[in-house]
């Protein structure tokens, strides 16, 4: 009977969780769709997946997707037939951080099956969009940068100068080559995505429940040797397939950006680490990272080589043993 008494309760619990969190989504949702305050706007985009890290973080993937598929209708029917691709990207991605954090995953083992999930409701609002409402996106990217080049020739064709030409001439090479890489453009956009709404998350659970929930320090975020395997076999198949056609040459362009990008901040994890062994000032590693945006095709490459370098070398433990 106590048994019973007990389940009963929890399932009370659960339920009115679920829904009240839902109400806490959908008048969220509200908000962004009915007042267009661009600041106040991008914050709630960003709070949106909240809900459903908190739900999942309780009860489990399972229940989050029960919640996900409740809020989706509820969402399409309240609100417009356009909020079903932001409670379907919004609501993956919180379920996948929630769960992991319910499974007791690390900071960023948690942060890598969020932006999976993120990643993951992208494609999908991406299929869907295109599917439901037919919107072709590479069109859409193609108008864009269309426009954008036009406005840049005018502008510098305004100004004149010698090199006009082959600066628009370069320009327009680069632009025109964007649309490749939107598959890199949709798995960045899920990373950050994930970060932001998982540092959130953090935040708010730790001022609520107390839940004891952090990033550990850059300096400790160590990647997978796998990566640098996917990095080398990419940068094989990026002089292969050098024609620009084809969905190889795609594919290969697209492994070989992100995994560069995840060699990078390995890198700067290990400026992190050498400078607290060395105890250098903290100014150090801040100032490798302004120089690498100032300067990216200088500091930007040598950064990946650290981090190829940390991956594929026991530099850290030498370094702890001199230590």
């Amino acid at each position: 009977m106590e048994k019973k008494w007990g389940y009963e309760m929890k399932n009370t619990k659960q339920i009115t969780e679920g829904a009240l969190l839902t109400g806490i989504y959908l008048v969220m949702l509200l908000v962004i769709l009915f007042l267009p305050i661009p600041i106040l706007g991008t914050f709630l985009m960003f709070a949106l997946p909240i809900p459903f890290v908190i739900y999942s973080y309780h009860f489990g993937f399972q229940s989050g997707f029960i919640m996900l598929f409740g809020a989706t209708v509820l969402a399409s029917i309240i609100a417009t037939v356009f909020s079903f691709p932001v409670t379907l990207l919004t609501g993956i991605g919180g379920v996948c951080l929630g769960g992991a954090m319910h499974k007791k995953r690390d900071a960023y083992e948690t942060w890598v099956i969020g932006s999976l999930g993120f990643i993951g409701g992208l494609v999908a609002v991406y299929v869907l969009t295109q599917a439901l409402f037919g919107m072709n996106w590479m069109e859409q990217i193609q108008v864009a940068i269309d426009e954008s080049i036009n406005m840049t020739e005018n502008m510098l064709g305004s100004v004149g100068g010698e090199d006009t030409e082959a600066t628009i001439q370069m320009l327009r090479e680069q632009m025109e080559s964007l649309p490749d890489y939107l598959p890199s453009i949709l798995a960045a956009t899920g990373i950050v995505m994930a970060l932001i709404s998982q540092w959130l998350s953090y935040k708010l659970l730790n001022r609520l429940e107390k839940a004891g929930l952090f990033f550990p320090p850059v300096r400790e975020m160590r990647l997978p040797t796998s990566i640098l395997w996917y990095y080398f076999i990419a940068l094989v198949m990026n002089l292969i397939f050098m024609d620009q056609e084809g969905i190889w040459y795609i594919a290969t362009i697209n492994v070989f950006t992100l995994t560069g990008m995840l060699l990078i901040l390995q890198g700067f994890s290990f400026i992190f680490f050498y400078s607290q062994r060395k105890q250098w000032s903290k100014a150090v590693p801040v100032l490798a990272i302004i120089l690498s945006v100032l300067l990216p095709q200088i500091f930007l490459y040598l950064v990946r080589i650290l981090g190829i370098i940390d991956i594929g070398f026991p530099l850290r433990d030498k370094v702890k043993e001199k230590k």
